[in-house]
């Protein structure tokens, strides 16, 4: 298995992606980051599914979500974070096979809103095939001063 891709200045995102307690319900793993970019992959679990195989559909969206918002965060100064505040899913195909891999990048970032995407594709073995596709806004998020 190859070395995860993580630009060492973004490594803060890794660690808040795998924090989020849906990430960890799905068992997902950041792969790669870089500026505008990440990459995640998911287990197809059999808890997840509505039929043998076949992931349902939140789950699906929950990759997306994570993937896109994390390429946004990426864009952020230590510190801050990225909040989904709107999100759309395509699904074009059945997230079958034995996982998924979500690649998310940034569309237009402002100073308070990110438009971000993903693909997520349905891997099983060495084929992969495009099940999804994700769009929304992300918000810059800042601890609060009291």
């Amino acid at each position: 298995m190859s070395q995860p891709e993580i630009d060492p200045d973004l490594a803060f995102i890794r660690e808040a992606v795998h924090a989020m307690p849906i990430a960890r319900t799905l068992g997902v793993e950041v792969t790669a980051l870089r500026r505008g970019h990440a990459e995640l992959r998911t287990p197809i679990a059999d808890a997840m599914t509505f039929r043998p195989g076949q992931l349902q559909a939140a789950a699906v969206f929950a990759a997306g979500d994570c993937a896109a918002v994390a390429a946004a965060g990426t864009l952020l100064e230590p510190g801050s974070w990225a909040a989904t505040i709107d999100g759309t899913i395509k699904l074009v195909a059945p997230a079958s096979g034995t996982g998924l891999r979500a690649v998310g990048r940034v569309v237009d970032a402002g100073r308070l809103l990110t438009t971000c995407a993903a693909e997520v594709y349905a891997v099983d073995g060495d084929a992969e095939r495009l099940c999804a596709t994700w769009l929304g806004t992300a918000r810059r998020m800042t601890p609060r001063l009291v």
